[in-house]
């Protein structure tokens, strides 16, 4: 197996940086599955830890990469997995970061063999002389065997009752990160209506930030299984999650996303999509008992 790409533009460079901070956010641990068009960062609902949340982010190669070459494991099985923790990764990508005005000139990565299975990033940073230096980073990685491959398949589109492009994921955060203060759960509610409900309850107190008129997607099927009419627009459908892991995925304010939409699968998960046009991030956070 073989894989190198090179990344030049400052912008793919910077954006990509933020991408890997994000996920780091989200999982200690995950697996790079790389394709001939596209990169993805997945774990997988069954193998995160209990109460955990499955992720599934997906990255055009071509919107970032000025090269990108890989050879899979064979012919017939052309991607390469990759278990990688994406901390060292947003590590490694962190020296490309511009001090002062001085940017990196490129950014190279390729799977090497120092003695275990390492992501190499080569960045090639340019000094005051007008030379270059270049700061290598070897991250390990270990390589998901062939028969493991279908545990990391795309999930399917969760079953959900209500769906609407979610508030601002600044705005999110600073409420949310008052309310972790009286409890390590929050209700998401929400309804076709365009209403959404966030609030906390404890023995001695119950807080609710409300949403109106928030519009709603539209999907190519039609996945919701309640009746129509008018009595079916009010109803509200809700999850109960963990407050942190929430906020967690609202940190991918720093990937600038176009819009977020929030599916609720009453009382039993909440699926968050981010989408931006180069990356999507799917997060899905299962609902926790009362």
């Amino acid at each position: 197996m073989r894989f190198r790409a090179k990344m030049v533009d400052f912008n793919c460079v910077q954006y990509f940086s933020r991408v890997l901070g994000t996920l780091s956010k989200l999982a200690k641990s995950c697996v790079c599955r790389i394709t001939p068009d596209k990169v993805y960062f997945i774990v997988p609902e069954t193998g995160s830890t209990a109460g955990g949340a499955g992720i599934w982010c997906e990255i055009s190669q071509e919107n970032f990469f000025d090269e990108f070459a890989m050879d899979g494991l064979s012919v017939e099985d052309n991607e390469i997995y990759l278990e990688v923790t994406p901390d060292l990764l947003a590590r490694a990508m962190k020296s490309a970061q511009p001090m002062s005005t001085v940017a990196a000139r490129c950014v190279k990565i390729k799977l090497t063999n120092k003695e275990k299975p390492c992501l190499t990033f080569d960045i090639e940073m340019p000094t005051l002389a007008g030379h270059s230096r270049h700061v290598i980073h070897d991250v390990p990685v270990s390589v998901v065997a062939r028969r493991y491959w279908p545990d990391y398949s795309e999930p399917a589109m969760p079953d959900f009752q209500v769906s609407l492009y979610m508030p601002s994921l600044k705005m999110l955060k600073n409420i949310a990160d008052r309310m972790k203060n009286l409890s390590n759960h929050l209700v998401i509610s929400a309804s076709k209506a365009g209403c959404m409900q966030i609030r906390v309850e404890t023995d001695d107190v119950v807080v609710r930030t409300h949403f109106k008129n928030l519009t709603a997607p539209t999907w190519s099927t039609a996945v919701t299984n309640t009746e129509n009419g008018e009595s079916q627009e009010e109803l509200m459908y809700e999850a109960r999650v963990d407050i942190k892991r929430f906020i967690q995925f609202l940190s991918g304010q720093q990937i600038n996303p176009t819009k977020v939409i929030c599916n609720i699968v009453d009382g039993k998960m909440i699926h968050l999509f981010l989408l931006h046009q180069d990356v999507s991030l799917q997060y899905f956070l299962p609902a926790t008992a009362t």
